[in-house]
């Protein structure tokens, strides 16, 4: 039965696919589409992180007032 899921297609070039198929097999993933959806539920998450610790160092960064003049 067909998937009710969205779909989009990606051109690579090998050197790229390469690397997913050579992560699809250490890590024993059924097909290509797994792997790469793993794949960009981890950039994902790392995206988010790196958005969530620049927030938090803007939030922590003392303001230009609070420093003294020199």
């Amino acid at each position: 039965m067909p998937t009710e899921k969205p779909r989009y297609t990606i051109t690579l070039d090998e050197e790229m696919l390469k690397k997913i198929d050579d992560f699809r097999f250490e890590n024993r993933f059924a097909n290509r589409t797994q792997a790469t959806l793993e794949l960009i539920r981890i950039g994902m998450e790392q995206l988010e992180k790196q958005k969530a610790e620049a927030k938090s160092a803007q939030k922590n960064k003392p303001s230009a007032e609070a420093e003294p003049d020199k």
